[in-house]
């Protein structure tokens, strides 16, 4: 076989084997959520509030549409015609052109041209979140973010950059192997260090203080079976108002984050409300099935790469020999980009199903259908959300149910529908 065949093979193997995880791992079906029930929650809801969430929704959608079309259409103007090549080319220029300066200042290059242009449209967002009083950061700290935000994905960038084009260029035949194997362990090695590397440079965590709740909580986690290494409290009021809580790292890097803002908005039942959810999250292995399917996706979309890569067109719209020599930078962007515009929605699907779960997983656990249903509808009205969006918009871009979906099956649990 040739290596062209070997890719193919290996691309069909990894597509296969990602749609097995995801039939055994995810589940296809949602807990019952009648649309009565979603509609009678939704009038319990007070109607200003209702109206501000959906108003501020409103707000947000302009420049978040405007951002996915504008980044889209920079991705293809340089990675679709010669601009990309000239950036690296321009970019590699200290170093007298060399294969590992291109690719890497190049690189970065094209990937800080794409931040540059959305960077208004952040401001922009950011002016509306200021607006309606979710965020509680001045201008200043929220600069500080974007330029953390900017080092971060430098240094990621960098090591993706300086890894895959070093493959491509020592293994010209054979670097689409080399590239999936990296791209997968990548993807797993990030998941083990983000939480203890990348997200303190934006939070601060507190162990949360031994006192009642504290016990409570992990009592709770104890109960279910869930080793936990720690409850940490993020000082998310820093930056916003929004009550949350989530679940990072897996193995000794599992822990469990919450909000301050939600132990001062939420009274203790709903705070084991949120983290019940959050332990359903850690006792189905949610982080290690969404690290298996990102390594088997990274891998599969190497062999992809290498093999679109051959075709002719696309090589003579960006003006390079190669998908794998560093000029063609622009042009692997851009087939990201247009990948992921048809991959959101069903990562978005795969989202709410596993978030429906860890839902069913609190109510099981907590037993108190009361306080799920309070806690969903806190969690609409403080973050200012629309308990119940335009069906099409939840389709594409919801990661979770909608508010007046987890309300609703919060009252069928409590009438024994399973």
């Amino acid at each position: 076989m040739t290596s062209r065949q070997w890719a193919a093979a290996s691309l069909v193997v990894l597509v296969v084997a990602a749609a097995a995880v995801a039939l055994l791992r995810v589940p296809l079906t949602a807990p019952p959520a009648p649309r009565a029930d979603q509609l009678d929650a939704l009038a319990t809801l007070p109607a200003d509030a209702v109206a501000k969430g959906r108003e501020f929704r409103g707000a947000l959608r302009p420049p978040m549409y405007l951002s996915m079309a504008l980044g889209l259409v920079v991705a293809l103007l340089l990675g679709l015609t010669p601009a990309g090549a000239w950036i690296v080319e321009q970019a590699g220029r200290p170093f007298n052109g060399h294969w590992l300066g291109r690719a890497l200042l190049g690189g970065l290059a094209v990937v800080f041209v794409g931040e540059v242009v959305a960077l208004p449209i952040a401001a922009w967002r950011q002016s509306i979140l200021r607006r309606y009083g979710l965020s509680t950061q001045d201008w200043g700290a929220w600069t500080v973010d974007v330029l953390k935000g900017y080092a971060v994905g430098a240094v990621i960038g960098a090591i993706v950059l300086v890894g895959f084009f070093t493959i491509t260029h020592f293994a010209p035949r054979w670097w689409w192997a080399w590239g999936a194997a990296g791209a997968a362990a990548l993807t797993v090695l990030l998941t083990f260090v983000f939480p203890v590397l990348v997200e303190p440079i934006f939070n601060k965590f507190t162990p949360m203080p031994e006192g009642e709740q504290r016990t409570r909580l992990m009592a709770m986690a104890e109960r279910d079976g869930v080793p936990v290494r720690d409850v940490l409290i993020a000082d998310a009021s820093r930056r916003t108002r929004a009550v949350n809580a989530y679940v990072s790292g897996f193995g000794p890097t599992r822990r469990i984050v919450v909000y301050d803002t939600l132990l001062k908005e939420a009274p203790p039942a709903e705070v084991e409300s949120v983290v019940a959810h959050e332990l359903g999250h850690a006792k189905d292995n949610d982080v290690f099935t969404g690290t298996l399917l990102g390594a088997l996706g990274a891998a599969a979309a190497v062999c992809a790469l290498y093999l679109l890569g051959s075709w002719p067109g696309l090589l003579r719209l960006a003006r390079v020999d190669s998908i794998a020599e560093p000029r063609a930078v622009a042009l692997l962007l851009a087939i990201a980009a247009v990948a992921g515009l048809f991959a959101g929605p069903l990562q978005s699907f795969v989202s709410r199903r596993v978030e429906a779960r860890a839902d069913q997983h609190a109510l099981e656990l907590t037993g108190d259908p009361a306080g799920f249903e309070a806690m969903q509808s806190r969690l609409s009205l403080v973050n200012l959300g629309d308990p119940d969006p335009n069906p099409v918009e939840q389709f594409l871009f919801g990661s979770h149910p909608t508010a007046v979906e987890r309300m609703a099956a919060a009252r069928a649990y409590a009438r024994g529908e399973r």
